[in-house]
């Protein structure tokens, strides 16, 4: 099982996760062994989810179109979308700074 390792509010959360997990539909379900995840919408639309890909972000697949619309430049800073990525590999996401919005 995949290990996620969240960085945020200066703490840091690891915990594993079932294959092809993603952490905005767990949070929303509450079944996400984390606190603090920021995000609201689900569906790619607000960017209030947007974290930075510390480690593990040679195996997630390119941005979609709708991070690509919603970062920008910030893509290429190490920000994706968490309701956008589906975990399949160990990963680390630090949340701990709001990326500007363009």
């Amino acid at each position: 099982m995949p290990v996620v390792v969240f960085r945020t509010r200066g703490e840091v959360y690891r915990g594993e996760v079932k294959e092809n997990t993603n952490l905005v539909v767990r949070a929303g379900i509450r079944q996400f062994p984390f606190p603090h995840l920021r995000y609201e919408c689900g569906m790619g639309k607000c960017a209030r989810c947007a974290c930075r890909v510390l480690a593990g972000g040679e195996r997630l697949p390119p941005p979609n179109w709708k991070e690509k619309k919603q970062l920008g430049e910030r893509i290429d800073a190490g920000f994706r979308l968490a309701c956008q990525l589906w975990i399949e590999h160990d990963i680390e996401l630090a949340q701990d700074e709001l990326p500007a919005q363009p």
